[in-house]
């Protein structure tokens, strides 16, 4: 039996041919949706970044998921071609029996060719949009972050085996793995109550020498959160303000004018420069399938996701999902900017 794929395998995605076959009459394997947006990938070769074992269930926030035969592959990101321009740029799922291993290891990384789609090589029936918006309803979209719940099954945070997983496949190295480890640790004697302000003391003692951000577990305290904004472009350079700096931008909810700031993940990029990746407008509910506008400018970093090293039920989750920022988080600054990425 051919061993499960590894975190740095080099594939190649089979032709569109032969992945068609292996759906069913929804354009799914084992529930799992093959989209338009990877039509274009086909016979072109990547490495694997992450065994995708498992998930963020972010549909009914359930924490972790377990997923069968699929991987992600190094920055293979949709691109919302075929779901009416979402600029979620979610890092897509593909099950091993669509790709096939390229044993010779030395066997460069094709570059990334744009492929005429043609108009038929998905078929119709799949309906990406689940509802045509013809006055009866919203348009609702169906893609492989909407389908979750079909191709995954509970993990709970409890299950060793993943993270048994996690290290033998490649996903998490030992440094990452101990650091994870270590914040759930000291999250849970946080939660206990036990000695709060001692740890708390000491944990920001700590800290400052390192010149790190502070204590991690904390909300803001507004009932209205401040708005800014500084109209910055992709491609320009932007510094993450410091840690407590955000912090007296949000509510009791962690929140700046409805947008979260996620105390543990986004906290680690504070007080570091990133060029801006893009500014988002348009991303699908995952939980609706309806696309959402925001009436407030969000932007994205580049090389900035979630590392799954903080999250509190799905450790290590490999998914990489591109955090928001509200402008008032950050501030212009120059390329020469120490600790700029």
């Amino acid at each position: 039996m051919a061993r499960h794929l590894r975190a740095g395998d080099l594939v190649e995605v089979r032709s569109l041919k032969e992945i068609l076959v292996t759906l069913d009459s929804a354009g799914t394997l084992e529930g799992m949706p093959f989209m338009q947006e990877m039509v274009r990938y086909c016979g072109k070769r990547f490495r694997v970044a992450k065994r995708a074992h498992k998930t963020c269930d972010t549909v009914n926030h359930t924490g972790g998921a377990r997923v069968q035969g699929a991987v992600h592959l190094d920055e293979v990101r949709c691109d919302g071609a075929g779901h009416g321009g979402c600029q979620a740029s979610c890092l897509m799922f593909w099950k091993e029996a669509w790709l096939k291993p390229v044993w010779d290891t030395a066997t460069p990384k094709e570059p990334l060719q744009e492929a005429p789609i043609a108009p038929d090589a998905i078929p119709v029936e799949w309906s990406y949009r689940v509802s045509p918006g013809d006055g009866a309803g919203p348009v609702r979209y169906r893609c492989q972050v909407t389908e979750i719940p079909r191709f995954t099954t509970h993990l709970p945070w409890w299950d060793v085996r993943q993270y048994i997983e996690d290290i033998t496949s490649g996903n998490v190295k030992g440094r990452q793995f101990l650091r994870g480890m270590w914040f759930s640790i000291f999250r849970a004697i946080v939660r206990s109550g036990h000695g709060y302000r001692a740890i708390r003391a000491t944990y920001d003692w700590f800290q400052r020498l390192r010149g790190a951000s502070t204590f991690p577990f904390v909300t803001g305290t507004l009932k209205k959160t401040p708005h800014l904004e500084l109209n910055v472009q992709p491609g320009e350079w932007v510094a993450v303000k410091s840690f407590e700096e955000i912090v007296a931008t949000l509510d009791t909810n962690s929140k700046n004018r409805g947008l979260g700031f996620d105390t543990g993940e986004m906290r680690l990029h504070c007080q570091k420069g990133f060029r801006v990746n893009a500014r988002i407008s348009r991303i699908i509910n995952e939980k609706s399938g309806e696309m959402m506008n925001f009436s407030n400018p969000c932007i994205t970093l580049e090389g900035v996701y979630c590392t799954g090293e903080t999250t509190a039920t799905r450790l290590f989750c490999p998914r990489a999902i591109t955090p928001y920022w509200r402008e008032i988080w950050l501030e212009r600054t120059s390329v020469s900017r120490e600790g700029a990425h």
